[in-house]
């Protein structure tokens, strides 16, 4: 059965492997979602990254939270994501870069949040999303545009991340040219 891409996105972390295993599985029994990425992170984490209707994904999570117990550590559910972070969640994009924003947060969640937000807040594109892999279970949200509108973008999402779970935030007004090649070719 083939699940469309839905208008919402849904993310549950949990400090155990085995217990995400089966918290995957009790979610995509629980409802008609797609699996958008459910695979260990560093440092020993798992996580489940799903897209589905509204209700869906509700019910998922719901059935992830029940099972993760005490290895459980975020999670996000995010009606209507701006189109730009779903296109990231799936692959990169080599935009032109104008003044670029970077965020770090200690939660994949949290990431995906803060971007979303930075995103919906004013005229910015997105470049990248590096979630939790070779990051120390860390992620980062990479986004470009007029000066003014990334900062605009950073202050939105940075309101979003939540306490205590920012690890940095820099903006970079003026990037080399050969900034972005070096970035993205790094990254990979």
């Amino acid at each position: 059965m083939s699940i469309p891409a839905g208008p919402s996105i849904g993310l549950i972390e949990l400090c155990s492997i085995a217990r995400g295993l089966q918290v995957c599985d009790a979610m995509v029994k629980r409802a008609a979602i797609r699996v958008v990425r459910a695979t260990t992170t560093h440092p020993g984490k798992y996580i489940v990254l799903i897209r589905g209707g509204v209700d869906e994904v509700h019910e998922a999570l719901k059935a992830g939270r029940t099972y993760a117990g005490n290895a459980f550590i975020d999670t996000l559910e995010l009606p209507n994501p701006h189109e730009q972070l779903n296109h990231v969640l799936d692959e990169s994009r080599r935009p032109q870069l104008k003044a670029l924003g970077i965020f770090e947060c200690f939660s994949i969640a949290a990431t995906i949040r803060g971007a979303d937000a930075a995103l919906k807040a004013t005229d910015i594109q997105a470049c990248a999303i590096h979630l939790a892999d070779g990051l120390g279970g860390k992620g980062y949200f990479l986004f470009t545009g007029e000066l003014f509108d990334v900062e605009s973008a950073m202050e939105a999402g940075l309101a979003q991340v939540g306490t205590g779970l920012l690890a940095g935030s820099e903006i970079i007004a003026r990037p080399h040219p050969d900034f972005l090649d070096a970035i993205t070719s790094s990254q990979h």
